[in-house]
Parts: structure tokens; C-alpha cells; sequence
């Protein structure tokens, strides 16, 4: 690509998710010579400021949505945000529009926020959920999504195309005219070679208050655990805090959050993984080829697809947070872990949109090729 663009990232707070996933992209984006913007709210903006201190980043007006603390009320309270979620995209919008205007941005790569978009500009929306999950109202949820999906020039999928996937029902569609892109998994980790220090390790995020709920049952339910366990709690604050606890049976290491490289290390020197079963936290186990443990988010339909869906493949056993206990951990050794696919991504092409004059059309045409898994271990 002959001159740099400056394309602004914008994330969804909910969780970390979706501002880790985002790492790569804007490595890539600097890579390539462009320059990156970053637009978010809460923590999941703090987290890129983390990373990314010399990056220009902006706060977006928040969706302000928060999880039932009863799973059997988590639709009802989806749709009583509803009206709050809507008038949270339309200043969404307006905050947008005045972004690219003031800064004369070239394009919007939005991660699941559904108003980081502009007209004048070409724009990508980020995600694996073609099928958004809602239980009998899955077709309707759905629908409305691919509909917020077509405004977008291209709808960028972080799975391979064919199966085995990790998305399964997810990110794939029988039939579309959306235009799709499957970036293969997208991860900010690397798989090294680390000698085991942490028999187990706890890597905690996830919208409140669900997050504490699993911090307090957790901290209980492992002083029972034989072992070193190293516990992230997801808390993204100004200083990062270290604990220690002694167990009647080891020891638990706190820590509130760990940057991408030290939490990298982490897993790597990890045995085992105890976690959300989030579509970002199965890509960067899968990269890094770990065994796990899988407690859902009560009445996240997705989080309970994917971790069911491990489940039945043999990959990853689960429980539900409620029922889950210490001793639930010993049938991790019944199940394989997770496995990478190897998959290459042309950034050059897939980028080309930002330089299109006709809605970006024109960087898709051979990008799927170059986008296939290699090889994959993973089993259908």
C-alpha cells in the first residue's frame, strides 16, 4: 500500500474480549504503516491505553449495560437496556462522525460497537457472532444483527471458513449477502517454550457484577486445590496490585490484571486454565495449546454454546458456575485441550479497503484464498 491511513479501532466494552482481540489488528495496522486511533469506554479503552500509550485514544459514550445477577433474568434485562443500548448508539454516531471529521480519518474498524460507523468512510465491523444466541428468539437477535452488519462494507469473522472451526454455528451462515472475511483466529499471544511454575492458573473478566460472583465462589472453592494457582482477576486499575495467600494445601497469587506480555508468560507457564468460556479466551488458549476449564457466564447463551460445544468435542470439559466445585478440576485429564490452526491472513489486501473509492469492495476479491487454515488439530 503506497500511503498510510489513519483508521480509528473502536472496541466494545463487555468484557476484555473485544479490546484484546483488537491488539493484533492495530499491530498490523502500524506494521503496515498506518496509524492507528482507538475509540472505547470503561475498561476494555483503559486496557488499550495500557498497551498502546502513544496511540491518540478517545472515550465513546458507554452502552452502560450490566448482567442480571440471576441467569434466568438475563433476557429480560437485555431487553429492558434495549431503549438505553439505542440511545447510546445514536451518540455513538454523532461522537464518530465528529472523530473522522476532526482527525481526518480514512476508516472505522468497529468491534461489535454497532454506532462506530460513517457513511463517508469505509467502514468494517469485527465479530464471530453471525448468530447472535438468545434461545427462542435466536432467529429475531440474529436477524437484527445482520441487519446493523450490512451498513458495514465487510464483516470480518476471526475464524477459518471451514470446519473444524472454532465457531461452529456462530460465525457461519448457510446463506449470506453479507460480504464475510474469515481472518482465521485472531490472538495477541504466542505459543514459547516455558518451564511450569503455576499448576493452575485463573484468568478471570467479564461485565459485573457476574465477575465478582466467580471471584468470590472461586476464591473459596480453591483453597481446597492441591498447588500453585495464579489468579488474574481481570480488574483493570491505574497500578497493578500482587497478593499472596497461603492454602492449607499451596498458595494463590493475585494479581488484578497483567499486561499482554506478562499475561503471555503466564499461561504459558500455566499447566492448566480455569476461565470464561469467551470466543477471545478460546482463541488465545487454542494458540497457545492449553488444557482448561470452562465456567460460563450465567445466561450467556454464547458462552454456554461454545463451552458445550468443547465439551461434545472432546476439547474442554465445563460446569456451570453454580454447580462448579474444586474437585471438578480433575477431569481436565479426560479431555485433549485446545489446538491452533495455522492460518495466514493478507493484511495488505484485507487493509486495501481504506484506499477503495467504491465502499471498499475492491480489497475483497482474493483475500479468502489467503485466508484458509493450513493445517488445523482441532477436531470437527
Amino acid at each position: 500500500m503506497n500511503s498510510s491511513k489513519r483508521i480509528l479501532v473502536a472496541p466494545l466494552n463487555w468484557g476484555l474480549g473485544h479490546a484484546t482481540r483488537c491488539i493484533p489488528i492495530i499491530h498490523e495496522l502500524l506494521r503496515h504503516g498506518h496509524q492507528p486511533y482507538i475509540a472505547s469506554d470503561g475498561v476494555a479503552l483503559s486496557l488499550l491505553k495500557k498497551e498502546f500509550p502513544n496511540i491518540p485514544a478517545f472515550e465513546l459514550p458507554s452502552y452502560k449495560i450490566s448482567y442480571a445477577e440471576k441467569a434466568k433474568n438475563f433476557k429480560i434485562k437485555m431487553i429492558w437496556d434495549s431503549p438505553k443500548v439505542l440511545k447510546a448508539m445514536a451518540k455513538e454516531k454523532k461522537a464518530v462522525k465528529r472523530l473522522v471529521k476532526e482527525h481526518g480519518l480514512d476508516g472505522i474498524i468497529s468491534d461489535n460497537r454497532l454506532g462506530a460507523y460513517y457513511k463517508k468512510v469505509p467502514c468494517i465491523f469485527i465479530t464471530h457472532q453471525l448468530n447472535v444466541l438468545s434461545g427462542n428468539t435466536t432467529w429475531m437477535s440474529s436477524k437484527a444483527h445482520q441487519k446493523i452488519i450490512k451498513k458495514f462494507d465487510a464483516c470480518w469473522v476471526p475464524d477459518v471458513e471451514a470446519k473444524p472451526n472454532l465457531t461452529g454455528k456462530l460465525g457461519h451462515l448457510k446463506k449470506s449477502k453479507l460480504n464475510i472475511v474469515y481472518l482465521g483466529p485472531l490472538s495477541r499471544f504466542e505459543k514459547r517454550q516455558f518451564a511450569i511454575t503455576n499448576d493452575l492458573m485463573v484468568l478471570l473478566s467479564g461485565p459485573e457484577p457476574q465477575r465478582t460472583m466467580l471471584e468470590e465462589k472461586l476464591l473459596s472453592e480453591l483453597q481446597q486445590f492441591e498447588g500453585n494457582i495464579l489468579f488474574v482477576k481481570g480488574k483493570i486499575e491505574d497500578e497493578q496490585v500482587v497478593e499472596e495467600i497461603q492454602t492449607p494445601r499451596g498458595k494463590i497469587r493475585h494479581y488484578n490484571f497483567m499486561k499482554s506480555e506478562e499475561l503471555e508468560n503466564a499461561i504459558n507457564q500455566s499447566d492448566k486454565v480455569l476461565c470464561r468460556s469467551g470466543y477471545t479466551t478460546v482463541m488465545d488458549l487454542a494458540k497457545l495449546e492449553k488444557k482448561a476449564f470452562f465456567i460460563p457466564t450465567p445466561g450467556q447463551y454464547e458462552q454456554e454454546y461454545l463451552a458445550k460445544r468443547m465439551q461434545k468435542q472432546g476439547l474442554v470439559p465445563f460446569s456451570s458456575q453454580e454447580d462448579f466445585t474444586v474437585k471438578d478440576l480433575s477431569r481436565i485429564e479426560e479431555f485433549s485441550g485446545l489446538a491452533q490452526f495455522e492460518s495466514t491472513t493478507d493484511y495488505s489486501s484485507l487493509f486495501e479497503v481504506f484506499s477503495a473509492t467504491d465502499t471498499g469492495a475492491l480489497a475483497f476479491s482474493n483475500v479468502k484464498e489467503n485466508s484458509e487454515p493450513t493445517s488445523t488439530s482441532l477436531s470437527t
